[in-house]
């Protein structure tokens, strides 16, 4: 009996009968259509439950203005309902003409903002239910896509960003990032027949390698129907997918679902890839069964085997994940209840052939090269990285970064690459085009690398209030404040050149990737924060616990106590997570403690 066969019946032990509620409203949705089309004719300000969960495939959440929501109960008015649309991005490469039309369409339908992502894609907020198949059609029309950048798919595929023509290992990851967003794609024409009513438009040709992955079949790889990958209820849960390169982890490559690590000989040609499987960053506060993971070691993939193999743990992924509990769904799960070598036998299984031991690699360099500032790419271009601020592409009184990006854009056509951590580069820049577009950047009030300091360079932080629904409490709006306390402490303990990775969520879904800080604040409850500490500077091991429950107004004071231990009892040239993860939790909070209690 094949691997499918087997799982008609139940879904990773669960009776079809018990399904969650949105396993079937997917299967309803007759590959994504219903009731989507119907409400979206439907002069309304929002949607309903059933279309929200299908919208998100679309690359759409419905959201409401958190700030104004009780004021507007209290009048009697519904929630200030608007849209946020995402687009998909691979690599986080983005055409000039591409990112000026959704410079215009944040303007013209948002809220004249565009966020870069810590997933390499921009987001639009504020879009009303009545202006989305405009904004939508008008960026499928520039040939792009929100297709799959939510719901339960793979997601935007991350590479890394750095366009180097005299390494190859990054053109490599950033193919393979186009290519393997392809091959997971899904292939519903509900997309197409929904927003641009069918109309024949065009849209970026698939490789032919790819095609040709598309033929494979494996034992049970793929299905019958309309989404031979997929099927008609897609994955269990989202499903994340990231290249990186051998030596660099700017993606973090451990927090993915499926991570590949581009492998090359001492000439530059590919040798394949290093797989890691069940990566997650999101948890639920007060549930111990759910936590952060790191992705485990499964194979190296040569590249003739590499779409196959990628495909087989997708498969796995929709065949025996949970389905019965959302909050028990993402593939970490099932490779934690399985073990590694449960999952690797079922996936070979699944391609048909035993898969090879992992190949030996280089230690990651510390994630401190943010990229910015300029750059050679190798063939007598520049790039150009520039600091977005939790990735918020605005203007404001005293920056117009919006303005200097689309001047720059419109004058000299350049390619933008959206980072991980959420910045942007301008690539291809000639030598006779520096000097003019540093001039557009200074006019307009953008800071070069060298003002801003390292710590605010590398913060994130998530949007949370005032427009995510699972926010508890401030990230995007109290980050830049306290980081740049945070800056001033290290100044004021002689430890400028010791900066570390802050990252901030409104809640434990771990967006921006806390869980892999050395300084990770999640949200806990209205003005309060879990610190966790200890996670390393190459995003291969997980921050712990440090306290439950810190008032903003207090992590400063707090981390002024960490710092000064960190200082004094560090070995040289330890970053501040290594230091942490050295003496140990119980240690750090034995010492506070003592501290504490003295004053």
């Amino acid at each position: 009996m094949s691997p499918v066969a087997a799982s008609e019946a139940t879904r990773a032990g669960v009776p079809l009968a018990q399904r969650s509620k949105v396993e079937q409203i997917k299967e309803d949705s007759h590959f994504l259509r219903d009731p989507l089309l119907e409400e979206l004719a439907q002069d309304t300000t929002h949607f309903s439950e059933a279309a929200i969960q299908v919208l998100k495939f679309h690359g759409t959440y419905q959201q409401d203005d958190r700030d104004v929501r009780q004021q507007r109960r209290q009048e009697g008015l519904e929630r200030a309902y608007s849209m946020m649309l995402r687009t998909r991005i691979p690599g986080g490469h983005v055409p000039p003409q591409l990112y000026l039309t959704l410079d215009r369409l944040a303007d013209q339908y948002g809220n004249g903002t565009l966020r870069a992502t810590t997933r390499q894609t921009f987001q639009l907020h504020g879009i009303l239910k009545k202006d989305l198949k405009a904004t939508l059609a008008s960026i499928l029309h520039q040939m792009g896509s929100t297709l799959a950048a939510c719901g339960d798919v793979n997601r935007n595929v991350m590479a890394p960003v750095a366009p180097y023509k005299n390494r190859p290992a990054y053109r490599y990851a950033q193919d393979y990032a186009r290519k393997l967003a392809d091959l997971l794609a899904p292939k519903t024409s509900a997309y197409y027949d929904i927003w641009v009513d069918g109309e024949a438009i065009p849209i970026p040709p698939v490789d032919e390698e790819v095609l040709a992955a598309q033929e494979f079949v494996g034992h049970g790889v793929r299905l019958e129907g309309p989404e031979p990958l997929y099927g008609p209820v897609y994955l269990p849960r989202k499903f994340k997918a990231a290249i990186a390169v051998a030596g660099e982890n700017t993606v973090d490559v451990y927090s993915q679902d499926l991570g590949l690590i581009v492998l090359t000989d001492r000439k530059g040609h590919l040798k394949g890839f290093n797989i890691v499987v069940g990566g997650g960053m999101g948890r639920t506060h007060g549930k111990a069964e759910t936590e952060p993971l790191l992705a485990q070691k499964l194979c190296f993939a040569p590249p003739e085997s590499v779409y196959q193999i990628c495909q087989a743990i997708l498969a796995v992924q929709r065949d025996h994940g949970n389905r019965g509990d959302r909050k028990q769904a993402r593939l970490k799960y099932l490779v934690r209840k399985w073990g590694i070598r449960k999952f690797r036998r079922v996936v070979e299984e699944y391609v048909g052939e035993k898969l090879q031991r992992s190949r030996p690699l280089p230690k990651f360099a510390p994630n401190s090269d943010d990229y910015l500032g300029w750059h050679e790419q190798g063939d007598g271009r520049w790039f150009l990285g520039l600091s977005i601020e939790n990735g918020r592409i605005q203007d404001s009184p005293t920056r117009q970064l919006k303005t200097a990006l689309r001047r720059i854009t419109e004058a000299f056509a350049l390619p933008l690459r959206v980072t991980p951590t959420q910045d942007v580069l301008l690539t291809e820049i000639e030598d006779h085009q520096r000097d003019p577009i540093n001039q557009i950047l200074k006019s307009h009030g953008v800071l070069s690398k060298e003002e801003i300091p390292q710590l605010v360079r590398l913060a994130m932080a998530c949007p949370a209030l005032p427009t995510c629904g699972l926010a508890i409490t401030e990230s995007e709006r109290a980050l830049p404040g306290l980081v740049r306390q945070l800056d001033q402490l290290l100044h004021d303990l002689d430890l400028q050149d010791s900066p570390f990775l802050v990252r901030m969520t409104g809640c434990p879904n771990g967006c921006a990737r806390p869980y892999l800080a050395e300084l990770g604040l999640v949200g806990s409850t209205p003005e309060h924060y879990q610190v966790w500490l200890g996670a390393s500077p190459e995003g291969d091991r997980l921050a712990q616990v440090f306290q439950e429950r810190v008032h903003l107004d207090r992590i400063v004071p707090l981390m002024g106590s960490l710092l000064r231990l960190y200082k004094q009892e560090r070995h040289p040239q330890e970053a501040f997570g290594d230091y942490c993860h050295r003496v140990g939790i119980p240690y750090l909070r034995a010492q506070i403690q003592q501290i504490q209690q003295t004053i």
